[in-house]
C-alpha cells in the first residue's frame, strides 16, 4: 500500500470492473467474437484488459469505423450470453461497501460498462441496496473520463461544494475522471497503469485491494 492520510468521505464513487468485480472473461470472449465477426485479429486476454477501458460507444468507431454500430450490436448480444457466468467478486469488495454503507456514506458506481448490463450485475450480486446511483456507459451524455457521469451519480446526494468524495478505480481513466471532477483519486492496483500515466494523473493513495482500503478507512 502507498497512501497519504485519507480524508473521511461524504460519498464514494466506485469503478466496477477490476475494482469491485472481475468479469474480464465475459468481456474478452465478447470482444473476440466481435473482432472475428468484423474480420479483425483476436486479442489476447492481456490486450483486452489493457485496451478495453473506454466505453464501447467511444472505442468502437476507432476500431470498426463505419461498421461501429453493427459491431456494437453484435458485442452486446455476445456479452449477454457470457455475462453472469463469469462474474466474480474481488478480494474485500463486499466487506468494503458494507462498511462504508454502515457508516452512512453515499455510494455510487461510475463505469464504462453499458448501464443496463452494469445494473444487471449489481442486482445479481444483491448489491443494489448499497448503491444510491449506478451509472454506466450511455447513461450520461458522455462517458468516463468526462465529468458528466459523475454529476449524474451525485445528483441525488445532496452534497455541498466542499464535500469530500472519493473516486476508487483501477485505470488511468478513473484517475482522470476523479481529478477533473474534483474527487479524491484512489487507485486499486490492477497492473494496467504505467508510471507515465501515474505522473500525469497522480492518485492520492494506492492500495493493493479493497480489503486494504477498508482497513485504511477504519483507521481514519
Amino acid at each position: 500500500m502507498k497512501s497519504s492520510k485519507l480524508p473521511f468521505p461524504a460519498a464514494v464513487i466506485f469503478d466496477w470492473d477490476s475494482t469491485l468485480v472481475d468479469n474480464w472473461k465475459a468481456i474478452h470472449l465478447s470482444i473476440n467474437a466481435t473482432l472475428a465477426k468484423m474480420g479483425h485479429q483476436k486479442w489476447t486476454e492481456d490486450e483486452t484488459r489493457r485496451r478495453a477501458k473506454s466505453s464501447a460507444r467511444d472505442a468502437f468507431p476507432g476500431l470498426f469505423g463505419e461498421k461501429a454500430e453493427q459491431a456494437l450490436k453484435f458485442f452486446y448480444e455476445a456479452f449477454e450470453r457470457f455475462q453472469l457466468d463469469a462474474l466474480n467478486v474481488l478480494n474485500g469488495a463486499e466487506d468494503l461497501i458494507k462498511t462504508l454503507s454502515k457508516n452512512g456514506i453515499y455510494l455510487a458506481i461510475v463505469s464504462n460498462k453499458n448501464g443496463d448490463h452494469l445494473r444487471k450485475e449489481v442486482a445479481e450480486l444483491g448489491w443494489s441496496l448499497y448503491f444510491q446511483a449506478v451509472v454506466g456507459a450511455s447513461d450520461a451524455i458522455e462517458d468516463k473520463p468526462s465529468i458528466e457521469p459523475v454529476k449524474m451519480a451525485l445528483k441525488s446526494a445532496g452534497l455541498g461544494s466542499k464535500s469530500i468524495i472519493w473516486f476508487v478505480g483501477d485505470s488511468v481513466l478513473d484517475l482522470q475522471c476523479a481529478t477533473v471532477s474534483g474527487c479524491v483519486p484512489i487507485l486499486i492496483e490492477g497492473g494496467s497503469i504505467g508510471d507515465e500515466c501515474l505522473k500525469d494523473w497522480p492518485p492520492h493513495s494506492i492500495f493493493s485491494s479493497c480489503k486494504e482500503l477498508e482497513k485504511a478507512f477504519l483507521d481514519i
